[in-house]
């Protein structure tokens, strides 16, 4: 029999529960023993429910328990969080955890004290909910040496992107509709300025490239500006708007950053829709591998914290490696990646003479819901030769690049 605490009776905590009663009998078998949850940590008292009996409120009768061998932090944010999970390791305790600030931030000194107690630091649901993608990435895919990852990593912008497309809504309504849906925060600044999947593909690029990618040197835009307006013109080009997360090697030089791009209809994230997530894996040798499926909600992000549970228990003293070092990846700009952008813009169609003599030839584009306005796409440019001539044109209500 294998003990585990949780930390944290929350959304994902209380799910990691349901889970394990849920499927007891097909887990302990696939753990080789089995799994009870000894103790939940909460603040709080949940009179009735199922942990009232194994609740306590101090952390240390966690600690100083030594049958606890695994401990499942499901609380989010960085502290105390952190401060459990260094202490739960020094102690000799494997953890599992869906915390992706924490992992983003102190992911390399984690698995680094894991490594040295020949225990395991595992972390396969702080990226993409339910898909298995930390593990392959870290396993199956180590043959081959991977040149670039992209994909939708956050189900709350993807949703409320979809939403705006399909209703025709504004971004306030579509963010108010997913907040009572509990697909977003109350405070949903994490999701919607790009932050939380800044630090997932940070993670992503760290594991891919076994160096630490410092997630607040990555270039990160959300969609708190997209408009309906950008919408029916995205339309109109044959395309939907998604927040794309995405890393490249090239020739040696690696560039990682969050936007809204312009995707077509026949790329294969243009119909990634709702709290769906999708992530491209390219290697040199493998070309494209794509992993899909619900990116959060309590029971599928619960599932992949399970699952680490499962191999935590099959290697209690048995380090599974992780290649992520503590030596920083430097990361180039991205002003000199090349790209086609789309301009919005209000004005009269004099504008357009500007517009010729500053980007010269240029596709422009107009829709009913516009009278007063109109678009431009670009041919291929570089960031840095973009931004400076857009400076030069007057009425510009925004831009969004091509992937």
């Amino acid at each position: 029999m294998t003990d585990i605490a949780v930390l944290g009776y929350g959304t994902v905590g209380s799910g990691v529960v349901e889970v394990i009663d849920k499927n007891n009998a097909s887990i302990d078998m696939k753990a080789g023993g089995g799994i009870r949850i000894k103790y939940v940590l909460d603040l709080r008292d949940f009179p009735g429910d199922r942990v009232e009996s194994i609740l306590v409120h101090d952390f240390d009768t966690i600690l100083n328990d030594p049958d606890v061998r695994i401990v499942v932090e499901v609380m989010g944010g960085v502290e105390p969080a952190y401060s459990f999970v260094k202490k739960s390791l020094l102690a000799g305790k494997s953890v599992c955890t869906s915390n992706k600030e924490l992992v983003a931030k102190h992911g390399p000194e984690l698995i680094s004290i894991a490594r040295s107690k020949n225990i395991n630091f595992l972390f396969e649901a702080s990226v993409g909910g339910a898909i298995p993608v930390i593990r392959p990435i870290n396993s199956s895919l180590t043959a081959d040496p991977i040149l670039q990852i992209k994909g939708i990593l956050n189900g709350t912008t993807n949703y409320i992107l979809t939403q705006m497309a399909d209703e025709g809504w504004e971004f306030d309504k579509a963010l108010e509709t997913a907040q009572k849906l509990g697909y977003a925060e109350r405070n949903p600044e994490a999701d919607i300025e790009g932050y939380d999947a800044c630090r997932k593909i940070a993670i992503l690029s760290s594991l891919a490239f076994g160096k630490n990618v410092d997630y607040e040197n990555i270039y990160t835009e959300g969609i708190s500006k997209i408009t309906a307006l950008d919408i029916v013109y995205a339309k109109k080009l044959g395309c939907a708007v998604k927040l794309l997360a995405s890393s490249v090697c090239e020739d040696g030089r690696y560039y990682a950053m969050v936007a809204p791009f312009l995707v077509g209809s026949s790329h294969p994230l243009y119909g990634v829709c709702g709290v769906y997530n999708a992530i491209f894996v390219n290697g040199e040798s493998i070309g494209d591998v794509m992993f899909y499926g619900s990116g959060a909600g309590k029971l599928p992000t619960a599932c992949a914290v399970v699952a680490d549970v499962v191999d935590a228990a099959k290697h209690l003293d048995k380090h599974i490696y992780t290649f992520w070092s503590d030596e920083e990846l430097k990361l180039t700009g991205i002003e000199n990646a090349t790209r086609r952008f789309f301009v919005r813009v209000s004005g009269q169609s004099g504008s357009r003479d500007k517009i010729d003599s500053v980007f010269g030839e240029v596709s422009y584009i107009t829709v009913d819901e516009d009278p007063d306005g109109f678009g431009f796409v670009t041919g291929p440019v570089t960031e840095k030769w973009f931004n400076e001539r857009l400076k030069e044109i007057e009425g510009v209500k925004g831009r969004i690049r091509f992937e």
